[in-house]
């Protein structure tokens, strides 16, 4: 059995260990002799393991592949500091006596620390760093006493000069002719004198200063042997030219021992100081960038050629480093990689395997007496024939290459029981399927293999949504599987139809797209028949073997309707009711009547009316057919129903056809001539727009400014114009056409798309405004200064069709590119927003109790999502679609009295403890008004508990990972604009993606802060009473409403004159100004004077200024308000925040009144409000972008952002900073202080979180890994 590592202790080398641990004192800089042989005692020894295949290590005579390397070190001159221990040990320098080395802390003080100290380890298991933070600020603080409080000697300021220079400052007397001075004296604190002050300090006072001094004492952060590590850390290679290169830290080494030689050599011939000291700098140098080489400070070191020697350091940090580019991630055998192609006659859950992949790629079989035969035919394939074997592996572990071997025949008649054979893929293998970026858990899914002929993978067109995959060139990964328990799992968890339903929203990822939807509305439309011939051929590419229906149509042949056809793949006793996507929500439904056949009705597995389109076989789509046929008969019907309704409709179309012509673009003369009319309307609009700024007589928006007013109405027409020569087209086509088709059907495209086609292309864009930046007030040096014309400033007035002038296809490659940089932008943001995610959740699980809990046992739910219900099991975020049961149940009930009220209640009361109480309570509500009989109400009871337990999430499912993944992954799709309030431009509110980073960085406050302020009954119900209580809120100072404002030194006074406009925008009366004027006053005219009182101290700048910021009224941090009605009441929308200030104000109801400032809500009203104002925003945000992501998602990021008691930040300085484990925090960021930080106080990770446990190569502790399963094995004789 292979053993487990239980955890790892962090310390520091203590000098004699280095000693111990070394098998050769590393003393010449030279690494070969003239013969290209190792030096004893250089730096390629054979004592410190070996690299060459054959030759045995001198240390532990194994040859390279067992040989795990030895240590070497070297015996340095002088003490040097350790560069990524230099800030330690300026804080341990700060804080204890450089006389006795005791920490400089009051005996009272100490004591009372060191509670603190012991109370933390009581109540947590560790001590916080507040703690720690606290001491060390004290022990500072103390040092300024001037005296050691044990010792009584006097204390001096040490200051530390980046990279590792600490320096004391001293204060001397000196005497000249007037007597005694005191002067500072810089004295340079060398390693040596740090490393002996260390050596003074106590253990007991280390651990105050959150040292282990058992593992960690401070003095072995000056170095006075160092460590050489093993050859095989420091490869050389030999290059094309024969020559050796060495490796980069070899070099270093290099360097090292040269100067340290040389430093030894001076030190014994007694040279002067000056040079002993230049020569130790020169070597702390050489140290300093052997571990870090981008300090700094300091120049780095280089190669010969100018390039940058890589360190110690950079091996270990960053994307390529060994945390996140070889441990948490790694390359892997066992996979391919090639282009994608779509294969309609697949099924979705196989992959096409180009011959040249499945003769390479290999699958351990073992050899039984069943499967002789066949592994004989394999061996004797060989390698390059399909389906043959490239290995046969001897019980004995011996490995026989097939592609060497002459005679075949005599190995494959040596095959017996016990072998193993590794053969090629054959048709049916299991196989992982990925296409990267992996965002969520369906970006790798388990597929079956077939092998087919030509070179690049084949997949079923309705697996792309999962992958996010399309075939203009993607390509994707293919991995096989070695282990049977590995097969099992892939077979067992990650099949394409197990996968259907997506755990962010419980509803199919998977499912109709493109051809296929725009081939079923063709296929289901009333005006479709089939021959005999025709549903034969279709049904014979099907594969279909049930029972043919009767022909709708007999006379005077008989022919088969779409709808039959479709039906013939429903479940028999399968009854569904829907709209179909070319539904035009008409005030009064015709149902089964419509006009458009859009009422979709199944009864008994028969589509009796509707044309089935996206709203019922869509992919990511919810309440579909195929929804719910998956949801009542399970994965494998649904995975039949789809792989029959797609080739059904493939083999519809490949009958049928579809097309969408140029010609069918052309319009006929009357719709041109109705879109020239409307052109011709937008430039009189505008013009008149124009005319109306010119003249001052436009009528500005509240809140806006007269050119923002304008701007927004131009938009406006200009939009309206766009719209309407798009409706015009929409009109014009008949219903046949190929464009009308897609865009109604829901397969492709919109009407606007169809609009700039045929239409006008419409208004170019820049951040969401027409185009204005240009020269001179020019767009373009071919326009008049300020045209005002909307061709001016980039509308199109072309569409596709017809193409774009020079001009406007310009203006359309502005506004092109700003959508490819925002798209570059989005996807850096959101993929670094999902990494911190995953980083902080990924540890999460559900436990065997129902709770939710992390790594090492805290508690984050009680139970997940508060219900404990799967988001891919529920039923579009329900655990139990409890209307759906009645229906159903009430269909196939059989006649008899209604139940009574009582007895619904006792039946109900009766499963309390079994479901939610808002369950309950819907299976009341709907029993009772539903008229069920007893028998009726006994089965829906039995139906919900039976729902409902299957909802259930399973004990070790990875629920934390899945909600970073739901969160991360539509993040992608968000845009990153600042919208305008629910379309009123007075409002800025940061919403998408930006909005989203915001709240998992719990930042101190919102980019845009708003409020949304209730009103009492007395000022909700008209828009006067509301315009009361607003005009207390906007803070205004007399700055908001001056106009000109100047200081009159003759008289010692302030000139201001007032703006009315702004005066008027602010609704601010003079009463109110003259009313807070701090000073005597005159007034002539519209110029006020103010006299202030002669003040020395005073100059005008600072009058000006206490004048100008001097409070009208309001609130400070509201800058505007605006009065808006909501659900039939008046309420108050406020640019700025300041919850505690508005909770004051007369009229308003606090206990509405809401911020979109978590912190402000938590300091306010506590956590558990900001956890719920956190769901309610995050929710809001991926609503308000049309993201369907379950709020059980959203609920887990809030509880572990609020489980300490505070708002804490997805991030470093976060949930991933505060992590138990070492090694966790180290991949995550700031790798090299995370490893210091635990060197120092000896922490021990106890590896029971993902990624340390990836980190060291275990399974990880969440799903199957969660559980461990011992297997007694019994012998026949044990029977």
């Amino acid at each position: 059995m292979s053993k487990v590592i239980d955890a790892i202790k962090f310390g520091l080398l203590p000098p004699d260990d280095i000693r111990r641990l070394s098998v050769v004192e590393a003393d010449t800089s030279d690494t070969y002799d003239e013969d290209g042989a190792p030096i004893a005692g250089g730096l390629m020894d054979q004592r410190l393991g070996t690299l060459e295949p054959r030759q045995r290590c001198r240390t532990c005579g194994n040859i390279a592949i067992n040989c795990p390397g030895h240590f070497g070190h070297i015996e340095l001159s002088v003490p040097v500091i350790h560069v990524e221990f230099a800030k330690p040990i300026y804080k341990v320098l700060n804080a204890t006596c450089r006389g006795c080395g005791s920490i400089l802390l009051a005996e009272e003080l100490k004591e009372k620390l060191s509670e603190r100290r012991k109370l933390d380890l009581e109540m947590f298991g560790k001590v916080g760093d507040e703690t720690y933070k606290e001491i060390i600020k004290q022990a500072k603080k103390y040092k300024k006493h001037k005296e050691c409080p044990y010792c009584g000697m006097v204390q001096t300021v040490v200051k530390f000069n980046k990279p590792t220079t600490f320096n004391e400052i001293e204060k001397e007397e000196f005497f000249d002719i007037e007597g005694a001075v005191e002067e500072d004296v810089t004295r340079r604190l060398t390693p040596n004198m740090i490393r002996e002050w260390f050596e003074r300090i106590p253990d007991d006072d280390l651990e105050m200063l959150n040292y282990n001094p058992v593992v960690a004492r401070p003095e072995w952060m000056v170095l006075q042997v160092m460590p050489v590590p093993p050859v095989d850390v420091r490869p050389s290679i030999i290059l094309e030219s024969g020559i050796r290169a060495e490796d980069d830290l070899t070099h270093k080494l290099v360097d090292i021992i040269r100067i340290n030689q040389r430093l030894r050599e001076n030190i014994d011939a007694g040279a002067p100081t000056l040079i002993i000291e230049d020569l130790s700098e020169l070597l702390q140098y050489h140290v300093t960038t052997y571990f870090n080489n981008e300090v700094s400070g300091i120049p780095p070191a280089r190669h010969r050629s100018g390039r940058t020697l890589k360190s110690l350091s950079q091996r270990l940090k960053g994307k390529e480093g060994r945390f996140r580019g070889n441990l948490s991630g790694k390359r892997v055998d066992y996979s391919a990689r090639t282009v994608i192609s779509p294969d309609p006659n697949l099924d979705i859950n196989q992959v096409g395997v180009p011959y040249h992949i499945a003769s390479k790629l290999s699958v351990p079989d073992m050899v039984t007496e069943r499967n002789l035969e066949t592994v004989k035919k394999l061996v004797l394939n060989g390698p390059n024939n399909h389906p043959g074997a490239l290995y046969v592996i001897r019980p004995d572990q011996k490995r026989i290459r097939l592609e060497f071997v002459q005679d075949r025949t005599f190995i494959a008649e040596s095959l017996e029981p016990g072998f193993i054979i590794e053969r090629h893929l054959m048709d049916g293998d299991v196989a992982l399927f990925n296409r990267q970026p992996s965002l969520h858990r369906m970006s790798i899914m388990a597929h079956k293999v077939k092998v087919l002929p030509y070179k690049t993978f084949r997949m079923h067109l309705t697996v792309c949504p999962p992958y996010n995959a399309d075939f203009d060139g993607d390509e994707m990964n293919l991995h096989i599987p070695q282990s049977k328990e590995a097969q099992t799992e892939a077979r067992m968890l990650m099949q394409v139809q197990d996968q259907i339903l997506s755990p962010r929203y419980g509803a199919p990822i998977i499912g109709a797209g493109k051809d296929y939807i725009s081939g079923a509305y063709l296929l289901t439309r009333k005006a479709t028949v089939l021959t005999a011939d025709e549903l034969g051929k279709i049904i014979s590419y099907v594969g279909y073997t049930g029972k043919i229906p009767e022909p709708a149509i007999t006379e005077p042949e008989p022919l088969w309707t779409g709808k039959q056809a479709f039906s013939m793949f429903l479940p028999k006793d399968f009854s569904f009711v829907t709209k179909a996507n070319i539904c035009l929500h008409c005030t009064e439904c015709k149902y089964e009547a419509c006009e458009n056949d859009a009422y979709v009705l199944v009864q008994n597995g028969n589509l009796v009316t509707g044309i089935i389109d996206r709203n019922s076989i869509g992919a990511e789509r919810p309440d579909t057919i195929f929804h719910r046929v998956i949801k009542d008969y399970g994965t494998d019907v649904g995975h039949d129903f789809l792989n029959g309704i797609s080739r059904l409709i493939n083999g519809f179309l490949t009958i049928n056809g579809f097309t969408y012509s140029f010609d069918e673009l052309t319009l006929q003369e009357r719709e041109l001539k109705s879109i020239s009319k409307v052109m011709r309307t937008m430039e009189k609009s505008v013009a008149k727009l124009t005319a109306e700024l010119e003249n001052d007589v436009l009528e500005r928006l509240p809140g806006q400014t007269m050119r923002e007013s304008f701007e927004i109405k131009v938009m406006n027409e200009l939009a309206k114009a766009r719209d309407g020569a798009g409706n015009i087209v929409q009109t014009g086509l008949p219903l046949e056409n190929g464009g009308i088709v897609m865009t109604r059907s829901g397969a492709r495209g919109s009407s606007l798309n169809i609009g700039q086609m045929m239409g006008s292309v419409g208004q170019q864009s820049i951040r969401g405004k027409r185009i204005m930046r240009g020269y001179e007030g020019r767009t373009l040096p071919h326009f008049l200064e300020d045209d005002p014309m909307p061709v001016a400033r980039g509308f199109v007035y072309n569409c596709y069709r017809d193409g774009l002038t020079p001009l406007e296809f310009f203006f359309h490659a502005m506004g092109g590119r700003e959508g490819l940089v925002d798209t570059a932008v989005r996807t850096q943001q959101s993929g670094y927003m999902q990494r911190r995610l995953i980083n902080a959740l990924e540890h999460l699980r559900v436990e065997y109790d129902g709770t939710v809990r992390n790594s090492v046992g805290d508690i984050v739910q009680f139970t997940y999502g508060e219900d404990g219900v799967d988001p891919s099991k529920s039923d579009h975020g329900v655990a139990v679609n409890v209307n759906l049961l009645t229906e159903r149940t009430k269909i196939n009930m059989k006649k008899g009295r209604k139940a009574t009220e009582k007895y619904i209640n006792a039946k109900v009361d009766g499963i309390e403890l079994q479901i939610p109480d808002l369950l309950r309570d819907e299976l009341r509500k709907r029993m009772t008004e539903s008229d069920l009989t007893k028998e009726g109400v006994d089965e829906v009871v039995a139906a919900v508990l039976r729902n409902y337990d299957y909802s259930l999430v399973e004990p070790g499912e990875a629920v934390g990972i899945l909600a970073a993944q739901s969160i991360g992954e539509p993040g992608t799709q968000m845009t990153l604009r600042t919208f305008h309030y629910a379309g009123v431009a007075e409002l800025n509110v940061t919403l998408g993606l930006p909005r989203l980073i915001e709240i998992v960085d719990a930042r101190k406050s919102p980019s845009t802060p708003v409020m949304n302020i209730y009103l009492d009954s007395k000022h909700r119900k008209t828009e006067k009473r509301a315009r009361e209580v607003a005009k207390l809120l906007t803070y205004t100072i007399i700055d908001d409403i001056i106009d000109t404002v100047n200081v009159d030194l003759r008289t010692e006074g302030v000139r201001f004159t007032l703006d009315p406009e702004r005066m008027e925008t602010l609704s601010v009366t003079l009463g109110e100004v003259e009313a807070i004027i701090p000073y005597e006053y005159s007034k002539e005219g519209n110029e006020y004077f103010v006299l202030f009182e002669a003040d020395k101290k005073k100059t005008p700048e600072s009058i000006i200024k206490s004048f100008t910021t001097a409070r009208i009224r309001g609130i400070p941090e509201i800058k505007r308000v605006l009065t808006t009605i909501e659900n039939g009441e008046w309420i108050i929308r406020t640019d700025g925040s300041n919850l505690e200030g508005v909770q004051r104000i007369p009229g308003i109801d606090p206990a509405k009144t809401t911020t979109n400032n978590i912190h402000e809500i938590a300091n306010i009203f506590g956590i558990e409000a900001a956890r719920n104002a956190l769901i309610k925003e995050a929710h809001a945000v991926l609503s308000e972008q049309g993201l369907d992501v379950d709020i059980r998602h959203v609920m887990l990021v809030s509880d572990i952002m609020t489980k300490t008691g505070t708002v804490q930040q997805i991030g470093r300085h976060g949930i991933s900073g505060d992590k138990s484990s070492v090694l966790a925090r180290a991949a995550f960021e700031l790798t090299i202080q995370h490893l210091v930080d635990a060197a120092i106080s000896g922490e021990i990770d106890p590896l029971k979180g993902v990624i340390e446990n990836i980190i060291v190569g275990q399974s990880m502790p969440l799903g199957t890994g969660s559980v461990e399963l011992f297997m007694t094995q019994r012998g026949k004789s044990d029977e």
